[in-house]
């Protein structure tokens, strides 16, 4: 049901579905000279969505209302962010819409659910201002709101190097395949400390030339594991960043553990800076089935939980 329905805006709507992401590798590989780190990954979108349902408004108000009370509706958050940078491109100050969020994908979570929003928000509003923005230009503005928003315009499966900004397609895809996603909903992990405290214990192996960073991204890129990226062929699963978070956070040793005794999971990991991991399954029948199988372990651990198939795309209109 829309939001909108009687509202004293009665223009031109559009709804969008904003996947969150799973990271197969993540690897650190030393700092930039802006001061982030320089990374080498392989980002998964996955079937877990947020949903914003956008109308034009006739005024040059862009509002934002969710489902979720914890969640700002002000500046700090990205969907509004991407909405004023958006129309400052435009140069249009007067472009105005009304957003509604119905949030899914838990916060702080390592599952890129606000930099989904952020993406969907630049791809709803371009179609409802009708901007006929191109997608690369799209992904250029979503460089400027965060590292894992161009990725979340895109989605499906990509490397992602430099902070993650810079995508490339990966040939083969893991759309077959599914995961077990779980979460402790009372734990969230900042990202700039798990880099930081990544960078205190490790800095001293940190690769330091441009030439090194290459070379990594070319091993990467060629990988047995990504020819085919398949069940038979599956993804060892890397992130440089679990040891150190799941030293530090009790959930995150918890849910590795589970994950580690379900029967058919083929690798396991954490996503992102955590808290969330997932375990990989063949396919989304196998994935519900070791979700009821652990159900109960689970919510003994305060673990929230969702099965999830792999997504070949990021955001995406749905109406």
């Amino acid at each position: 049901m829309s939001m909108f329905r009687g509202s004293s805006f009665p223009g031109k709507s559009v709804t969008l579905s904003a996947p969150a992401k799973i990271n197969l590798h993540l690897e650190v590989l030393g700092l930039r000279s802006d001061g982030f780190h320089e990374l080498a990954m392989v980002m998964q979108s996955i079937e877990l969505v947020d949903q914003l349902e956008m109308i034009r408004s006739d005024s040059d108000l862009i509002s934002l209302s969710s489902d979720d009370s914890s969640l700002s509706n002000d500046d700090d958050n990205l969907i509004i962010q991407a909405a004023k940078l958006l129309r400052s491109r435009a140069g249009s100050s007067d472009l105005g819409a009304e957003i509604y969020l119905r949030k899914c994908i838990p916060i702080g979570a390592g599952l890129a659910g606000g930099s989904s929003d952020g993406a969907a928000a630049l791809v709803g509003l371009n179609l409802l201002w009708d901007l006929n923005f191109s997608n690369e230009y799209l992904v250029d503005l979503a460089s400027e709101l965060g590292s894992d928003v161009p990725f979340c315009v895109e989605g499906g499966t990509k490397f992602c190097f430099g902070r993650g900004e810079r995508l490339e397609p990966v040939e083969s895809s893991m759309t077959n395949m599914a995961v077990l996603l779980v979460k402790d909903p009372s734990v969230s992990v900042s990202t700039p400390w798990a880099y930081r405290r990544f960078r205190e214990i490790n800095e001293k192996k940190y690769l330091k030339f441009e030439d090194d960073f290459q070379l990594r991204r070319k091993e990467l890129r060629e990988a047995k594991w990504l020819k085919p990226l398949s069940v038979e062929n599956p993804p060892p699963l890397r992130n440089d960043l679990q040891l150190i978070v799941s030293e530090e956070v009790v959930a995150v040793q918890n849910a590795l553990a589970i994950l580690l005794d379900l029967p058919g999971a083929i690798s396991v990991a954490m996503s992102g800076s955590g808290p969330s991991c997932f375990a990989l399954f063949a396919n989304l029948d196998a994935a519900r089935s070791a979700l009821e199988f652990s159900r109960k372990r689970l919510q003994s651990a305060g673990l929230e939980s969702w099965a999830c198939s792999m997504r070949n795309e990021g955001v995406k209109l749905e109406s």
